[in-house]
């Protein structure tokens, strides 16, 4: 008789434990962004972020690419090996962006994404760690010795990197740190957009 009760007290505590819980198991992994860059003759770029490692950033980003703020922004800086730049709303005539936290372990936050070929980060003044606003930049090669802590990375190219590549090659009129000397010469952004949502 004891050992059939104490075996109903094991079959009513695992019910407890596994079948009778009201919650939703927690998801294994946050919701990621899709967005796609379209840079004028030049071609696309889709590139995922990650909310769950730059929450500030990426809310910025979306937010920046909903108002339409991108839209008709160059491209800037390219500077082959390392990074394509754009998202100076000034060069377009556009207002400033307020700044933001930096998203990254030297400043305080626990991102761990790294600058490899692909890597999407945001750019800011040199010695201000909150200074990031609306210009972001593209790795072209792995940049992680040079930028990893330092810059807030907040997704990858998934597709098209072959334009950022293109830019590179085409793109010649630059100083020693990448800046396009003729702003005719610039790559202009014609469009960026949130494309989709989905399970990353």
């Amino acid at each position: 008789m004891r050992r059939l009760i104490s075996i109903l007290l094991v079959i009513v505590a695992g019910f407890v434990l596994f079948g009778c819980s009201s919650s939703q198991p927690e998801p294994t992994q946050s919701e990621h962004v899709f967005a796609k860059i379209v840079i004028a003759d030049y071609g696309e770029m889709t590139v995922e972020l990650y909310p769950e490692k730059a929450p500030i950033t990426v809310a910025n980003f979306v937010d920046l690419v909903n108002q339409g703020y991108y839209d008709g922004i160059p491209i800037h800086r390219v500077y082959p090996g390392f990074v394509i730049q754009g998202g100076a709303g000034s060069i377009a005539g556009k207002g400033e962006v307020p700044t933001i936290k930096g998203e990254f372990s030297a400043n305080g936050v626990a991102n761990d994404l790294h600058h490899t070929r692909g890597a999407i980060s945001m750019a800011r003044v040199g010695g201000q760690n909150d200074s990031a606003s609306s210009q972001f930049f593209i790795c072209v090669d792995d940049c992680r010795l040079s930028l990893d802590t330092q810059y807030a990375c907040f997704g990858y190219v998934t597709e098209g990197m072959e334009t950022a590549d293109k830019i590179c090659e085409k793109v010649t009129n630059i100083d020693s740190n990448g800046f396009v000397q003729d702003i005719n010469q610039m790559p202009v952004i014609e469009s960026i957009r949130i494309i989709q949502n989905t399970e990353g």
